[in-house]
């Protein structure tokens, strides 16, 4: 075997990982580790594995990178693609509403007849009796809440 024995902090760089982890590595039994006299914990790390693991490129792991980074490439076009069709929409819909709020001056309220003012009159007076003490003033009743409450 040729399993160095290095500190935590030594294990940890030499590894490219915290410290936290070379113990949780520890406490799971993964390193093997042992106190020394001093106290402190050591770690082996089996170094010529790791550059035996080194020198070769893991390309699998690349080509699956590329593919997963097109595949968020194409998910975004796409999304452009809608958020723009969705303004498009938005602005076609304000063109729209614009144009009819134009147009409400323009459209002029139906010119109220004698027999029709009487008939809403009456529609409005249906049911509630007028007092003598002022209710209705000018053929307009006083709303509800002026009437509990006064004023």
């Amino acid at each position: 075997m040729t399993d160095t024995r290095l500190t935590l902090r030594q294990a940890a760089a030499a590894l490219g990982v915290s410290e936290s982890a070379i113990r949780k590595r520890v406490e799971r039994g993964t390193l093997r580790s042992d106190k020394g006299a001093d106290g402190r914990r050591y770690v082996y790390v089996d170094t010529v594995a790791d550059a035996v693991a080194d020198e070769g490129e893991d390309t699998s792991v690349t080509r699956e990178q590329d593919a997963l980074i097109s595949e968020l490439r194409a998910h975004n076009d796409t999304l452009r693609e809608q958020l723009e069709a969705e303004r498009q929409a938005h602005a076609e819909a304000r063109r729209i509403i614009a144009g009819l709020v134009e147009r409400i001056p323009a459209i002029e309220a139906p010119a109220e007849t004698p027999e029709a003012a009487g008939t809403a009159e009456e529609e409005r007076g249906r049911g509630a009796p007028h007092s003598a003490t002022g209710e209705s003033q000018g053929g307009v009743q006083r709303p509800w809440w002026r009437r509990v409450f006064g004023g």
